[in-house]
């Protein structure tokens, strides 16, 4: 009997017991646990944001300083071309073009430009590229000469498309026609400076 007068005793505390759990879980969990612990995952993920942010935005003033010494770098380069357009560069690459020959073949006779024709190529990513279609009829030597010139100076030029197309002759004054001149054609090009993109901004509120 005492064992069923203390089974009786609990029982109604048991049954309190029971609807409490279960009135939290019906109530209390779904309409405050639950969402309190979304809230709290979602701060949590809210300050790791903020953290990688100000993180990143810590490096700001050392990727602006190496940034700076790049375009230093390549401000100090001479192999692009100074000019700040095509149409200037495409003028001072033909210039560029008469004094190499002139220096090569002070006998305007040796080494001549027959023609030279600026030629629009699309540009290449960043680089735009400034090309003249040249056309010379020189002595091999002189034209050997001509071409390390050109490509061995600075700012930097290219030959492309180099095309030997026949030999010719040319008269020289008290000797007749003398032969050996080689008609070329090829083309010359070059690369203007790439224009620096602006300065990136900073992370506001860092």
């Amino acid at each position: 009997m005492a064992r069923a007068e203390r089974l009786a005793r609990w029982r109604p505390a048991a049954l309190l017991l029971a609807a409490a759990l279960a009135g939290y879980g019906l109530l209390a969990h779904w309409w405050w646990t639950a969402p309190m612990l979304v809230l709290g995952e979602r701060i949590a993920e809210i300050r790791d944001e903020e953290l990688a942010l100000r993180m990143e935005a810590a490096q700001v003033p050392a990727l602006e300083a190496r940034l700076a010494e790049l375009r230093a770098t390549e401000a100090a380069d001479p192999g692009f071309l100074p000019e700040p357009d095509r149409e200037l560069a495409t003028a001072a690459l033909v210039n560029r073009l008469e004094a190499e020959v002139r220096r090569a073949a002070p006998n305007p006779l040796a080494c001549e430009i027959v023609s030279r024709t600026p030629m629009a190529v699309p540009d290449a990513g960043p680089f735009v590229r400034v090309t003249v279609q040249v056309r010379l009829r020189c002595d091999p030597a002189t034209l050997a000469q001509v071409l390390h010139a050109l490509e061995g100076g600075r700012p930097a030029l290219f030959v492309d498309h180099l095309a030997l197309n026949s030999l010719a002759g040319f008269f020289v004054a008290g000797q007749g026609v003398a032969d050996g001149r080689i008609d070329v054609n090829f083309d010359l090009y070059g690369f203007l400076r790439p224009v620096a993109p602006p300065p990136a901004r900073g992370v506001a509120g860092a």
